[in-house]
């Protein structure tokens, strides 16, 4: 890398097009296959799904679905983020919660959250950088992975009124 050289890292949306980046980014990132209903869920979220390119490199992605609560409102699940290995600490993942996060802030939803497997200390970690906290710990949650269990990490976003 050159000295003070700018690397860009920019954010792109999951269409039917790149929706190939997404499947071997997973493949490669999670020890989970991920279905049908997963990827039309990716697609139909919108803006709150994302490929993020380092170098004009796909080097990591968001996939999100929103949910309705009881009384309308709308809460958004991350479904899967994550970065491969060699582009990780470079503020990747960051640059795609935080997208997530000043959108769903912008469209006045005012929770997000995602599971994490109980023994992976880094994501537990990540989160909580940003203001998530455990809410709560399911037994047996994953079917095919050790441990099987996971939390649930939740961030509540306090609306500001205008």
């Amino acid at each position: 890398m050159g000295v003070g050289r700018e690397v860009a890292i920019s954010l792109d949306g999951v269409r039917d097009k790149n929706l190939m980046q997404l499947k071997k980014l997973n493949t490669a990132l999670f020890p989970v296959r991920y279905n049908d209903k997963y990827y039309a869920d990716a697609l139909v979220s919108g803006e709150f799904t994302k490929l993020a390119y380092y170098s004009d490199i796909c080097v990591g992605s968001i996939a999100c679905r929103l949910e309705k609560k009881e009384g309308g409102a709308v809460r958004v699940y991350i479904m899967t983020l994550g970065v491969l290995a060699p582009y990780r600490g470079l503020g990747i993942g960051s640059t795609l919660l935080n997208h997530v996060l000043e959108l769903s802030a912008k469209q006045n939803i005012g929770e997000i959250y995602l599971h994490v497997q109980t023994n992976n200390e880094d994501a537990i970690n990540f989160y909580k950088k940003f203001g998530f906290e455990i809410t709560d710990t399911i037994q047996n949650y994953y079917t095919n992975i050790t441990p099987p269990d996971c939390y649930v990490v939740t961030k509540f976003i306090t609306q500001t009124k205008k």
